[in-house]
């Protein structure tokens, strides 16, 4: 049997790339990626020459089978995506439980995540949280954030620039426009930024200055003492590398 490693690669600053990934993605057979362009320049800049095939959303029930073969024969795959942890809202959950299932050992490395840092730096509790990724764009999306209206734990979720304001407002129309909030953008990037404060000021900031970057929203959970409301207090703070 052959292993299936599943490989980090940096968010933005190239120096989050570990020594070890570094090490597994020349030696591996086949190197899986999501975008071969985008993956090329980041396997170029460490002189990692092996072989790349392409391996995202629309193909991965297609060619998981030929890999999971390949696997069998003992060959050794390392999985990247685009950016971060393959699998966390990224292809590779598919993959891995077709491994899984055939008794193929994987290995995940240790390393970049955009979320991690974000929810770390947000300054709300962090020893219980629920990650929510992207949310529905249509289908789902009211009722995933109904149940999410007395959700106790500090949440945490994706979103594109384009979306970030709405999804704020909607946030405020359900959890309360007191709920406080952190929403980072460009993790790791020159342009790092993370606006801290109420919902109604993170809108208030967004409304001015139009969003830029990938974020990463970091919302607290209902208290034990409130309903939603009255909990947010003080200025929004911007803190920039």
């Amino acid at each position: 049997m052959g292993l299936l490693y599943i490989v980090p690669t940096p968010v933005g600053n190239l120096e989050d790339m570990t020594m070890r990934a570094v090490r597994v993605l020349k030696e591996a057979d086949l190197i899986l990626a999501e975008d071969t362009r985008t993956s090329g320049v980041l396997l170029k800049h460490f002189n990692i020459s092996n072989k790349l095939m392409s391996h995202h959303k629309f193909n991965e029930h297609g060619t998981s089978a030929s890999i999971v073969e390949r696997l069998k024969a003992g060959e050794t795959i390392a999985l990247i995506s685009d950016a971060g942890t393959p699998g966390i809202s990224d292809p590779g959950f598919f993959l891995v439980r077709e491994a899984v299932n055939a008794g193929i050992t994987v290995q995940c490395l240790p390393g970049a995540t955009a979320f991690v840092p974000a929810l770390v730096s947000s300054g709300l509790p962090c020893d219980r949280f629920c990650f929510e990724g992207f949310l529905p764009q249509k289908k789902g999306r009211a009722t995933l954030l109904e149940a999410l209206r007395d959700e106790r734990r500090t949440m945490v979720f994706y979103e594109s620039p384009y979306r970030v304001l709405k999804t704020l407002k909607q946030f405020a129309e359900y959890f309360g426009e007191d709920r406080r909030v952190s929403a980072c953008r460009e993790i790791s990037k020159i342009h790092e930024e993370s606006v801290r404060g109420t919902l109604a000021e993170a809108i208030a900031h967004f409304t001015e200055t139009a969003p830029r970057g990938e974020f990463v929203i970091v919302v607290e959970g209902k208290s034990k003492l409130e309903d939603g409301r009255g909990k947010g207090n003080g200025k929004t703070t911007k803190d920039r590398e």
